[in-house]
């Protein structure tokens, strides 16, 4: 009798010791950052953040994980302001291009610049097929009102990156901010239209890369970019 109430304490004790380490342990959380802009307010580098609890699962790989940059000659002036982009890889991999073989200091206004013609050059490319579908007779008439849309917002993004450019030259980082984080929602507006008719664009892919472009260009114009 005596040896199964030592027995009874045992597991007691252990099951005790079992629930006890399971509620020390801290739950998980993946973090969720979204930039958010309002015309009405002052442009700024605002992040809402959103906690959701997560049973078993790993926190967010996104920012577990830095993506493996191309290093191998690479300025690290430019590898180092690309890396606190949202998109690093593409960062570096849109302005290379331009660099040739002529010596390239890496700063926040020169690498701005170079982003924001890389930029302009994928949203010509964007306007070029935009123009090129309305113009063929198969395209339906709903997508084709889509793409007009489209080619309106398209132009006003290379209007906004003028003025970038013109703001920078005067060292106005409150126009800057302003002309760029227009640029979301010009390419939002594009989006959109084709999000409220339930067509798939066929400009989607380019749309994707526009967007990472403006991204990384918004976080490198106010980040970045100090007179």
């Amino acid at each position: 009798m005596g040896m199964n109430h030592l027995i009874l304490a045992l597991v007691s004790l252990s099951c005790l010791f079992s629930f006890s380490t399971s509620a020390s342990t801290p739950p998980s959380y993946s973090y969720h950052y979204s930039f958010s802009h309002s015309s009405s307010s002052a442009p700024s580098a605002a992040f809402n953040v959103h906690f959701s609890k997560s049973s078993g699962t790993r926190m967010d790989q996104t920012f577990n994980k830095l993506p493996t940059l191309p290093t191998n000659n690479v300025d690290p002036g430019l590898q180092q302001i690309c890396k606190d982009t949202d998109h690093p890889e593409e960062c570096i991999s849109n302005i290379v291009p331009f660099l040739g073989h002529s010596k390239f200091v890496a700063e926040p206004v020169s690498v701005l610049k170079l982003e924001i013609q890389a930029m302009d050059n994928k949203v010509k490319e964007a306007i070029d097929k935009a123009m090129k579908l309305m113009q063929d007779h198969s395209t339906q008439k709903m997508t084709a009102s889509c793409l007009e849309t489209c080619l309106d917002n398209y132009k006003s993004i290379l209007d906004s990156d003028k003025r970038v450019l013109d703001a920078l030259s005067l060292h106005d980082v409150y126009q800057v901010s302003m002309e760029l984080s227009s640029n979301i929602e010009n390419l939002q507006t594009c989006e959109d239209a084709f999000l409220e008719a339930n067509i798939k664009s066929p400009n989607i892919q380019m749309d994707s890369a526009i967007r990472k472009m403006i991204s990384n260009t918004l976080a490198i114009g106010v980040d970045k970019v100090h007179f």
